[in-house]
């Protein structure tokens, strides 16, 4: 992990964690760090309700094919609150965990929420992003900030996000004819066209994008006690999960 920021955040204040926001994004890279990778993970978090457990997971997928080739698993604690906005400093300590499992890392993380579209451009890729030095792309199953034109009802449709000053900040992406679009924005390390590019690769039955859908799966597998914690290459925990 990179430099000397911290990495509990249960203490913060919200005015404490818009400031460190507000620091941050100053770093942010807008430049794809990596172009020929054959890997790409997902990265999601799930918890039980009135808890302060929560379960991350980072799953690492070969690029293009969309294989899932190993998996880390983290139970942890958590008092900072959900709040919009914000969602970085509640999960991202826990990420950073399972990111520490892996001992090789992935080309480029995928993760389950916004990049730069975020007032302060400090959505969960780019805070993940910059904690680890890595290029991020933030893949959202709802809008947070920015608008966008009409999109077409067929796959792969696209619209571009906009900010209220006309910058263009992501893509809506439509992954199934007909279906709710997903919300796509560079985290860290990654350019706007990019991180289109990419997640169109990683689009294949379903709604949500191969990194995440998978990430969501393993870490849903780890609540339930299904999985346990850990650094596991595929199917040495269970048999299948295709």
């Amino acid at each position: 992990m990179e430099g000397n920021i911290m990495l509990n955040y249960d203490h913060f204040s919200i005015e404490e964690a818009t400031q460190l926001q507000n620091q941050l994004r100053h770093n942010l890279a807008n430049q794809t760090d990596i172009k020929d990778f054959t890997t790409i993970a997902g990265a999601d978090i799930s918890h039980n309700k009135d808890t302060d457990i929560v379960y991350a997971g980072i799953v690492i997928l070969t690029y293009p094919q969309m294989v899932v080739q190993s998996y880390s698993l983290i139970e942890a604690k958590t008092t900072f609150p959900y709040v919009p906005n914000y969602l970085g400093f509640r999960e991202v300590p826990s990420l950073l965990q399972a990111w520490e499992q892996l001992p090789v890392k992935p080309g480029v993380v995928v993760l389950d929420g916004q990049g730069i579209t975020h007032p302060r451009r400090m959505g969960i890729a780019s805070h993940f992003g910059l904690l680890t030095n890595h290029a991020t792309i933030g893949c959202a199953k709802t809008m947070l900030f920015g608008h966008f034109p009409d999109l077409g009802s067929t796959k792969f449709s696209n619209s571009p996000i906009m900010s209220p000053a006309n910058e263009l900040l992501g893509y809506a992406l439509r992954t199934k004819d007909k279906v709710n679009p997903v919300y796509i924005s560079p985290g860290h390390k990654m350019s706007v066209p990019d991180s289109l590019t990419i997640m169109k690769q990683c689009i294949q039955h379903h709604r949500i994008p191969e990194p995440t859908r998978q990430a969501h799966e393993y870490v849903n597998m780890l609540r339930t006690g299904q999985l346990q914690p850990g650094y596991y290459t595929a199917n040495s925990q269970l048999g299948l999960f295709d």
